[in-house]
Order: C-alpha cells, then sequence, then structure tokens
C-alpha cells in the first residue's frame, strides 16, 4: 500500500473515531454534553486535530444525523422485505421504525429534532434509502398508483408518519403508557390507516 492510500486510510479512520466517540458522549452524557473538548479528550487528540477533520459541531452532528438515516433505512428495508403483501410490509416498516426510535434512541432525537436541534437531511441521501422512499412502495401498491410523488401517496405516508412520530415523541419525553399498550396503540393506527389505503 503506498503512503497516499495509507494516509487517506489514517484520516478515514480518524473521522470514524471522532463520529464514534461523539455518539458514545451522548449515550452516556446526553446531546448538551457534547462538544469538540470532550470528542478531542475521549480519542486522545487535542481540539484543534478535530478541527482538522470537521469545521464545527455541526459538521459532526450532520454526520451523525446521516448515519442514523442510513442506520433506519437498512432496519426499515430490512423489515419490508421480511413481507410479501403491502400490508405486512407497511406493519413491519413501521414496528421497525418504532424499535430504532428507542434502541437507537440518541440518532433518534437528534434526526427529528425531539429534546435537540435536527439537522436537514434533504437530498444528502438518495430517495430510496429514506423513510418516505422505503414506505411508500408498499403505499403505492395497495392505492395502485405508480408516481411516488403523487399528492395522495406523500399524505398516506406522512398520516403514518405523524401518529408513530408522535407516539415515539410521547414516549422519549416523557414515558407515556405501558410498552405492551403502546405497542397496542402503534398496531392499532397502522391497521386503520392501512385499512383506509384500499377504499
Amino acid at each position: 500500500m503506498g503512503s497516499k492510500e495509507r494516509i487517506h486510510r489514517l484520516k478515514e479512520n480518524t473521522k470514524v473515531n471522532i463520529i464514534n466517540a461523539a455518539h458514545e458522549i451522548v449515550k452516556e452524557e446526553g446531546w448538551q454534553a457534547l462538544s469538540m473538548r470532550k470528542i478531542a479528550e475521549k480519542i486522545e487528540y487535542t481540539a484543534p486535530m478535530i478541527y482538522e477533520y470537521y469545521a464545527n459541531k455541526e459538521g459532526i452532528l450532520l454526520e451523525l444525523t446521516k448515519k442514523g438515516y442510513l442506520l433506519l433505512g437498512e432496519r426499515m428495508k430490512e423489515a419490508r422485505d421480511s413481507y410479501e403483501t403491502p400490508e405486512e410490509q407497511l406493519d413491519a416498516i413501521w414496528l421497525a421504525y418504532w424499535n430504532f426510535a428507542f434502541e437507537e434512541k440518541e440518532y433518534y432525537q437528534l434526526m427529528f429534532g425531539v429534546q435537540v436541534n435536527c439537522c436537514v437531511m434533504e437530498d444528502l441521501l438518495p430517495l430510496e434509502s429514506t423513510p418516505y422512499g422505503i414506505a411508500t412502495k408498499p403505499i403505492m401498491q395497495l392505492m395502485g398508483i405508480s408516481d411516488a410523488e403523487d399528492d395522495r401517496v406523500c399524505t398516506k405516508y406522512y398520516t403514518y408518519w405523524s401518529i408513530v412520530h408522535g407516539l415515539v415523541s410521547i414516549n422519549i419525553v416523557r414515558k407515556g403508557a405501558s410498552d405492551e399498550i403502546n405497542r397496542q396503540i402503534l398496531k392499532d393506527a397502522i391497521t386503520g390507516i392501512t385499512r383506509t389505503l384500499k377504499n
């Protein structure tokens, strides 16, 4: 391996270490505790070295947001692709979304601005990697629509998302009902919306 490749790999590894350190700090202490100085201490660098990789904390937050969206997208795709019918796919997609929100709470908070300012991800990810791109396929199948940009598809997607995100947010900010009751509410809401797609 040449020296250019080695330097490039070292830089990429350092960027990964910075992002991983930031995520660890947030998991341990919360978003309010994240600072360039703390990240530098965690990976045993000086703060000015961190600025060689990221211009500011917002750059790190943007990278963490992107990582969160990619992870959520993977889980939603995997859930969708595990089932054949659009109804089952929609159930699985939104349950995967729900599970992600609590298993990866720190990413979710950043991605959707729950108790922390969020970063805008428009045009940074391909459509098929976003929750919208993943969930609209079965919605379109059930509605008999071939255009993902059709207002009716968009409306139904946001109906699902509003309810699921609202329930998640209530439970992140302050614990709502029991997990069993929340899952039943989630299932009832998804089933109810899915029924309207075929009308």
